[in-house]
């Protein structure tokens, strides 16, 4: 049974028992700073769990969008999704237990015609904060589940909350019966052998977990459920995988075809990565060194390094991303109506991310010849940050690299520079006008160049009485302080960002000289503070662009720059105008 099928199936049972049905929220939640992305479909709905009512009703359905970044990692096995798609039902403050569960075992045995015989059941089996559950094993007798299809377990296995304080309680899950044999006399729902898989989750939300664990009774009693569809099509469709199934099976069998080197792992977390990011990237995500934006740069980047691991042309990128709207686009039409976008943001992150890694996996087998000369077994913390520090190498891609030549890396160690040059890099952020560089990361090194840039852009644009008066950089944005006497007209403005943008696409080299600092000025090197440098100096060219004195360090050449973007442009100080941009 296609996915999109178990899905209308799904939405019109429960529409049939009262549940009005309710849009998916969006992957980037709207007004909620605490999550990066929508991991479930109760998340949008808490307000109306806490009591406030909904305006379509006590019985709400829907299908929820979901990314979970705890599992990206893991992703290249056979089962585990970055992305997936939650269907729920709710009652707030309306049914509970008794109904809820007939609803669910009617749905599986009826609607999907699971056979009976092939669902278990767990149930919560009691503790200090909340009695034993036999209210909902009852339940599940009644509705025609036996006894010895009907197992116990604590709060790891049996309570859900989302997140450490909020509205929670015991839950209980359905398992379905794969037919394998028993990994041994103990084998339940909760082994991992593969015996049994979860399929769904009904929540019975009574209570509320304050920030100091106290667990005080809710106004109303809730339901909140999930099954989540990926899971249920490959059951239905009788496969091992969710990458076997229909949803994948397009882009698994493509890329199997392009591929040179086979790596079943790889083919996964292409398929996986790509169709992740196109969900939230469709959803108003673009990439960043931050936050959301930093995890799909990661998905995104992840999923380049394993095309170039199966050595399939990263050109077939577009004809990937075409497959897959094609394949998607009856289930997702938000994918084929932003379908250029996610080209564009696709491409242009593969465009940054190439660079990037050609030098650091370069660097990374360099230390590698040496780490084996000296027989260790574990790449040195100081490395990885070398590697992201210089070169813009993620961490993450370098315990990848480690791991496929049997290695670790010292994490503690990379953690303890990190957060040094995080502290590093806040101090300095607080110092105006001392260079402007408080650190030397991939980011910082990227606006160190942009500022050459806007002030040779600012020149043209405004004149040659304008001179830099200041800078100051930090991982998320530069800020520029610069002569002139009035406020620039939104012209003025969209023009110096053209023309900054137009220098960044015309792939201009960055080159490094150091020279006598009188030779420098006579050749018409600008510098801020001519009397801070020493006699000899640093001088940065950018084609016919800029030549300045300057400390570095750069790039080494403008298209590694991105989109550069003006956020704002205000006063300073008396004579002295500030621009705040970004790069995108």
């Amino acid at each position: 049974m296609k996915a999109i099928e178990i899905r209308r199936k799904y939405l019109n049972f429960f529409k049939n028992h009262g549940h009005s049905i309710i849009p998916s929220a969006p992957l980037i939640p709207e007004n909620d700073s605490s999550v990066l992305f929508t991991t479930a479909g109760m998340q949008p709905l808490v307000p109306y769990l806490l009591g406030e009512p909904h305006p379509q009703g006590k019985r709400l359905t829907d299908y929820q969008k979901c990314v979970r970044t705890n599992d990206i990692d893991e992703v290249g096995d056979n089962r585990h999704l970055t992305y997936f798609e939650m269907l729920g039902n709710w009652s707030l403050g309306d049914y509970f237990k008794e109904e809820s569960i007939q609803m669910s075992y009617d749905f599986l045995t009826k609607e999907l015609e699971i056979p009976a015989e092939k669902i278990s059941v767990t149930c919560f089996a009691g503790d200090e904060d909340c009695a034993r559950d036999e209210v909902t094993a009852e339940c599940w007798k009644k509705a025609g589940i036996p006894e010895e299809r009907i197992y116990y377990f604590g709060k790891d296995d049996n309570w859900w909350i989302a997140g450490e304080t909020g509205p929670c309680g015991p839950d209980t899950e359905m398992f379905y019966d794969t037919g394998k044999p028993k990994c041994s006399q103990e084998c339940n729902p909760s082994c991992g052998c593969g015996k049994y898989v979860e399929i769904w989750n009904n929540v019975f939300m009574e209570f509320y977990k304050d920030e100091n664990g106290k667990y005080t009774k809710l106004k109303q009693k809730n339901v909140d459920t999930g099954l989540g569809i990926e899971r249920m099509t490959m059951i239905l469709e009788g496969k091992e995988t969710p990458f076997e199934t229909e949803l994948f099976s397009h882009i698994m069998n493509k890329l199997e075809e392009l591929q040179k080197v086979d790596n079943i792992a790889s083919r996964r977390i292409v398929a996986e990565h790509l169709r992740s990011s196109m969900m939230i990237i469709a959803d108003g995500g673009r990439p960043s060194n931050i936050d959301r934006g930093y995890i799909l740069r990661r998905l995104i980047r992840r999923m380049i390094r394993h095309m170039n691991k199966l050595q399939i042309s990263l050109d077939e990128l577009s004809t990937l991303i075409d497959l897959n709207v094609e394949n998607l686009k009856e289930m997702y039409p938000e994918l084929e109506d932003k379908k250029e976008i996610i080209k564009n943001v696709i491409i242009e992150e593969k465009d940054k991310f190439v660079k990037t890694l050609t030098k650091g996996e370069k660097e990374f087998e360099k230390e590698l010849e040496e780490i084996k000369k000296q027989g260790k077994e574990k790449v040195d913390g100081k490395i990885v940050f070398k590697l992201y520090d210089t070169y813009g190498f993620p961490p993450e891609v370098t315990e990848e690299l480690a791991k496929e030549n049997g290695m670790k890396i010292d994490k503690e160690e990379f953690s303890k520079l990190f957060k040094e040059h995080q502290e590093k890099s806040r101090a300095g952020s607080e110092q105006k006008f001392k260079g402007g560089l408080a650190s030397t990361g991939e980011m910082e090194t990227k606006y160190h160049t942009a500022t050459h840039l806007l002030n040779a852009a600012l020149k043209q644009i405004l004149g040659p009485h304008v001179h830099q008066k200041g800078s100051n950089i930090t991982v998320d944005r530069m800020r520029f302080d610069f002569s002139h006497p009035t406020k620039m007209t939104d012209e003025e403005k969209q023009k110096t960002e053209d023309l900054v943008n137009q220098w960044i696409k015309e792939a201009i080299p960055v080159e490094h000289m150091e020279m006598k600092k009188d030779e420098a000025i006579k050749m018409g090197a600008e510098a801020m503070f001519i009397e801070k440098y020493g006699d000899i100096v640093s001088v940065y060219k950018i084609g016919d662009v800029s030549l300045e004195l300057c400390g570095g360090p750069h790039v080494t050449n403008t298209s590694e720059l991105g989109h550069f973007k003006i956020k704002k442009e205000e006063s300073s100080s008396s004579g002295v105008r500030r621009i705040k941009a970004i790069l995108e």
